[in-house]
């Protein structure tokens, strides 16, 4: 049996979807996502109009504009060199290509994308490039924990986030919490070096002016955070609609939540320190895992795949040590 056929199996008897609640995660994702990037463009737009005005927000449109048209572009290459990866052949694991090329038919690619092997026993994966072009990186330390019905999942979230275009949105994000940071810096140090003047000819500090532009990089932050987990929702639906087996996602978080836990664990041993949900990029296991096993209308069915781990090929020794901080600021 093929790769493909085992797939269609398996989709056939994990359970059938409910579209309707598939529709209805879709639209909430989708309004999260704008109302979330029209958050931070309003509170950069607030920022530029307190400093200078509305010449102020045009010239923060402009620089914004600028800044996206010439800021060099990350390559896969470049993101790829700093991991440390290198080619996964697909003679080293075959199945694991027939299902990346069976999820990106699914996903309607114009092309496969490369997979790509990270020397680390972080259980991770990443995506990077655009749909034409696109490369999906794989740990050691994932592809021995998990199965190839969890393995696929899993490369059908990253596939997912290729497709959507979250590198790009993430990117947008990224440019307006900066020009944020930076138009609340230069409004902060121009009531520094007027309020001399201010006072004197006001009489009173602008407390609500201070304190606007004092919170302005940090919620622009706590939105842009807020954007990531979202686009991480989005991902798992658009996984779990393509392989039709929302289950295998869900157990291969519930296992990389199990296995590798908090990353705060691997800094602090033995100790279980609570990340608050506002800080994480990742929305929390538990509701990922219950809003994948919510598109099921009925019981999910027993995998028609077979649920055992991937042979590792001899070339490719277990990596053994514990993730640790590099030259490049990356852990892995």
């Amino acid at each position: 049996m093929t790769a493909g056929a085992a797939l269609a199996r398996r989709r056939l008897m994990a359970g059938p979807l409910d579209r309707r609640q598939q529709r209805r995660h879709k639209l909430r994702n989708a309004v999260q996502t704008g109302l979330l990037l029209a958050g931070m463009t309003v509170l950069l737009t607030v920022c530029a109009w307190l400093i200078a005005g509305w010449e102020g927000v045009l010239w923060a449109a402009i620089g914004g504009a600028v800044i996206l048209a010439v800021t060099p572009k990350v390559t896969p290459g470049m993101v790829l060199a700093m991991y440390r990866a290198r080619p996964l052949s697909p003679t080293l694991i075959p199945e694991l290509y027939q299902s990346l090329a069976w999820i990106a038919e699914r996903a309607g690619l114009p092309a496969v994308p490369r997979l790509y092997y990270v020397p680390s026993s972080m259980l991770n994966a990443f995506a990077v490039g655009n749909p034409a072009g696109a490369v999906v990186a794989v740990t050691d330390g994932l592809l021995r924990t998990l199965n190839l019905r969890e393995l696929t999942a899993v490369l059908a979230h990253e596939i997912s986030h290729i497709r959507n275009h979250d590198l790009w949105v993430m990117g947008l994000a990224d440019i307006i919490s900066r020009l944020t940071r930076v138009m609340a810096f230069a409004g902060i140090l121009l009531l520094a070096i007027s309020l001399p003047v201010w006072l004197a000819e006001q009489g009173r500090v602008p407390v609500l002016l201070i304190l606007v532009l004092l919170a302005a990089p940090s919620f622009g932050s706590l939105l842009q955070l807020a954007l990531s987990r979202a686009r991480e929702f989005d991902a798992d639906l658009d996984a779990a609609g393509m392989t039709g087996d929302p289950a295998g996602l869900a157990s291969a978080l519930q296992k990389m939540e199990r296995v590798q836990g908090r990353f705060w664990e691997f800094l602090i041993p033995d100790q279980r320190i609570p990340d608050p949900s506002l800080l994480r990029t990742h929305p929390p296991t538990e509701e990922r895992v219950a809003r994948l096993m919510s598109l099921y209308a009925a019981q999910p069915g027993e995998p028609g795949m077979a649920a055992g781990r991937i042979a590792m090929p001899m070339s490719m020794p277990e990596i053994d040590r514990r993730p640790r901080r590099h030259a490049n600021g990356l852990w892995y």
